[in-house]
């Protein structure tokens, strides 16, 4: 049995990943998708060790590498630990695996044609090789990630939906807005929160927020009840959900002509982490959050 994966190899394993995320719907956190994709690779014991000073398994470590440049390829698109299938991917996977990891690897050099190449980029063998470190270095950046914004997800899934609510607000007084009405829990008449930029609420915009915490994405029919609530100028609607909205409401919020922001999980979690040196203690308190730092990433 060979000691090395052939470039052949990784390709037949980075398109059965990203088969994998395609069944998963086409967007799935990266250790999700290697967990269940991992049984149905026919992995061989080389492929299923761990690196002996890192601990790390050594296909999981090469996956995250050579995502590197499907993402370059266009094939996927990354974002806080989530992977998503692009259309250009999704075409890709008819390709043979030597020929898929190919112009994957293709795309990335002409991206990075300014820049010395990687260790790999300098052989035209038919082997893989492993420059280790940096294949550990992307594996441990990325695993970090998604374990982290996991964890973070949950948390906020945990929470009633009030408590959601109050963490809307805790963002909006660190971005500067001021809130002069928080929905008691109970019926709202359909606005949550009430945030101006100016204590009066004289200049625009003036934002009316709709907070649902749920199991299902928020379809259009929510989004049409915002919009109904938009009946003064200067007017801005801000539809956030925990758990994202369908594609029919996020295509109705882009052609609407009154202007509804949508505000799913990622984009909370990062406005919140950007603006977390500015949060109350009672918002650091309701989610609190430290920096950790790592060695770079080969990319990130």
């Amino acid at each position: 049995m060979s000691r090395k994966m052939t470039l052949e190899r990784v390709g037949e394993i980075m398109k059965g990943v990203l088969l994998e995320l395609k069944a998963m719907g086409g967007e799935a956190r990266s250790g999700d998708v290697l967990r269940r994709a991992g049984p149905k690779l026919n992995l061989n014991d080389h492929e299923k060790a761990n690196y002996e000073k890192s601990g790390y398994v050594r296909w999981e470590s090469v996956v995250h590498f050579y995502s590197i440049d499907c993402v370059k390829a266009g094939y996927i698109q990354k974002q806080a630990g989530k992977w998503t299938l692009t259309t250009e991917g999704e075409a890709a996977l008819s390709k043979p695996p030597l020929e898929f990891i190919r112009s994957a690897q293709e795309k990335y050099r002409a991206w990075r044609a300014s820049n010395p190449p990687r260790p790999q980029e300098e052989s035209a063998t038919e082997e893989a090789p492993e420059p280790q470190e940096e294949v550990i270095r992307q594996a441990a950046y990325e695993g970090a990630v998604s374990a982290a914004r996991a964890e973070i997800e949950a948390h906020i899934n945990d929470m009633d939906g009030y408590d959601f609510q109050k963490l809307v607000e805790e963002l909006l007084l660190a971005m500067g807005y001021y809130v002069p009405f928080n929905a008691p829990p109970g019926a709202d008449g359909g606005v949550d929160i009430v945030a101006y930029r100016d204590a009066f609420g004289t200049a625009p915009p003036r934002l009316k927020v709709q907070v649902k915490h749920q199991s299902q994405k928020t379809t259009v029919k929510g989004l049409r009840e915002l919009q109904g609530l938009l009946n003064k100028e200067g007017d801005v609607g801000l539809l956030v959900s925990s758990e994202g909205f369908t594609s029919e409401a996020l295509r109705e919020a882009r052609a609407s002509s009154k202007h509804v922001e949508t505000m799913d999980l990622n984009r909370f979690i990062t406005l919140w982490q950007q603006n977390y040196d500015k949060l109350r203690e009672s918002g650091k308190k309701r989610l609190p959050l430290v920096s950790v730092f790592f060695l770079a990433p080969t990319e990130e």
